[in-house]
């Protein structure tokens, strides 16, 4: 991370440090391309990173958090590289592909909900911070490519009230841009002058970049509301001095990138694996320390259950959690969370922790006495016994799609509820089990979005598998069952020969569930 003294002195006021930093600016695995030529290298001092801040954590300001190399937590900046490679060889000759960074929701007034960043800008950029755009372009002289990122400059006003930017230069020191533009660099020696800079210039950028480009490959779309210049860009009524994406594009050739990400995210590597795995494990821990205690609302469960994925490692819960008591289980989404917590009843709690944006995905349904009745036993087993069968399944060499393991989930709840008394004809299963077993998992709970689950499973995908039961409280059920929810789901990447479960830390076999609160 070294900055240039020009830069420094203009995005951080600093003055030129004799100190030496032992960190690597850029991977050296990158394109020749990517890294500082000679020229660059002669405007550098030896400053410590560790004195300068930025919007989100590096690892000379918080080495507590990541390793060296990590541009976020357990993702080098090689492989954020390695990706966009990906990407671009996918793309057509002098084709380009435009990503917007996520925008600040505001919950009313001036009162911000949490951030979190794109999933799809983020895969290509490791950046977390909004109002930024990213271009990757294909080379039509090489298998080469461009990566342009527009970023909000420093502001110390701004930065005294929503906290530290990452800046314009640190676009190309730390997340490894294409030269970053800037004129007054440009005039005193001969360096490339590219597109990476300030995102107030994306609008006057954007224009030419997209005329030069043979296909537009984006999924940016308007927002609902939004009151910044960086939102009004990309909506569909723009001011006169602002043209809007859709304006631009309206004369290109315009395709959606969705697909083509989701064929490169759906896979993931050993780092993103190894991140889900400790969401997994932090978040399985907190599941089984939760049913060791009494509980008697569902809102205090709610509340231990997000404390202790924090507490364990998670950076923040991944989702809106589901715990849900008694027939609130009936509810798939049940999120209200506020409801009292009965002796006699189950409760189900749907809930996971994310670490470095990766997150899991975990079900756990228990008995809030801490002993299971007959009939809640009886039916817990049975859907356990298929989700154990389900889980089996999760491996390359079975060949099985999500779509086939759900029919299998189906056939095998089928018969066991028909051996506990339930009239299994007509649309019982459809409406005791409305659900499909599993979905895609990773950067998102609903990961790779419109990814068909009609296709094999492949080593390195990750997926959860769910079963579960909802019995109406009608005369249609067995009297014993109805009222009752249970759903039990783990997280899991497909590997050769065999599944690895990612929250295998959270009990689910009856015996160790009971034995928590002997």
């Amino acid at each position: 991370m070294r900055y240039g003294i020009c830069a420094l002195l203009r995005h951080w006021s600093s003055t030129p440090r004799t100190r030496t930093w032992t960190g690597g600016l850029r991977p050296t695995a990158l394109p020749v391309s990517s890294r500082p030529g000679p020229l660059q290298s002669r405007l550098y001092a030896a400053v410590s990173a560790a004195d300068l801040q930025f919007g989100q954590p590096v690892h000379e300001t918080h080495p507590h958090l990541l390793q060296p190399g990590e541009l976020t937590p357990g993702i080098s900046a090689l492989e954020y590289a390695q990706r966009r490679t990906k990407l671009a060889s996918k793309l057509p000759e002098n084709g380009i592909a435009i990503l917007a960074a996520s925008d600040v929701k505001y919950r009313s007034g001036a009162v911000f909900y949490d951030f979190h960043q794109d999933s799809d800008f983020f895969y290509l950029t490791g950046f977390n911070e909004p109002e930024a755009v990213a271009v990757i372009g294909k080379s039509t002289a090489s298998d080469d490519h461009s990566f342009q990122l527009y970023v909000r400059a420093k502001d110390p006003k701004a930065e005294q009230w929503e906290g530290s930017r990452s800046g314009v230069q640190a676009a190309l020191d730390v997340f490894n841009a294409d030269e970053v533009r800037d004129s007054a660099l440009s005039g005193m020696f001969s360096l490339k002058v590219s597109q990476s800079g300030d995102i107030k210039d994306i609008g006057k950028q954007l224009s030419r970049i997209i005329s030069d480009a043979s296909e537009v490959f984006t999924d940016a779309s308007p927002p609902r509301s939004s009151v910044s210049a960086f939102s009004r860009l990309f909506a569909s009524k723009t001011p006169p001095d602002v043209q809007g994406l859709a304006t631009l594009l309206d004369q290109k050739s315009v395709k959606s990138l969705r697909s083509v990400l989701n064929e490169i995210r759906n896979i993931k590597s050993d780092a993103e694996i190894s991140n889900m795995r400790k969401a997994g494990q932090a978040s399985g821990r907190a599941f089984t320390k939760a049913m060791r205690q009494a509980w008697t609302a569902e809102k205090d469960l709610t509340a231990f259950l997000e404390y202790r994925f924090k507490r364990n490692g998670c950076d923040t819960p991944a989702y809106v959690p589901v715990v849900a008591g008694g027939k609130n289980a009936s509810q798939i989404h049940y999120v209200r969370n506020d409801d009292v917590l009965l002796e006699g009843d189950l409760v189900l709690a749907d809930a996971g922790g994310e670490y470095g944006n990766y997150i899991t995905d975990i079900t756990r349904t228990w008995p809030i006495s801490g002993t299971f009745t007959a009939p809640q036993k009886d039916l817990y087993n049975a859907i356990l016994a298929t989700q154990r069968t389900c889980i089996a399944l999760c491996r390359a060499d079975a060949s099985n799609s999500l779509d086939k393991i759900h029919q299998i989930a189906e056939a095998s709840l089928k018969d066991s509820l028909a051996r506990l008394g339930f009239d299994m004809s007509g649309n019982a299963l459809e409406t005791l089990f409305p659900h499909h077993l599993g979905h895609y998992i990773g950067l998102d709970v609903h990961d790779t979005p419109g990814q068909s689950r009609k296709h094999p499973l492949q080593v390195g995908q990750c997926v959860t598998v769910e079963p579960g039961i909802y019995v109406p409280d009608t005369d249609r059920w067995p009297a014993a069952f109805r009222g009752m929810g249970i759903r039990i789901e783990d997280s899991v990447c497909v590997q050769e020969e065999h599944p690895l479960v990612l929250s295998t830390e959270a009990v689910k076999e009856i015996d160790d569930i009971e034995a928590l609160r002997a």
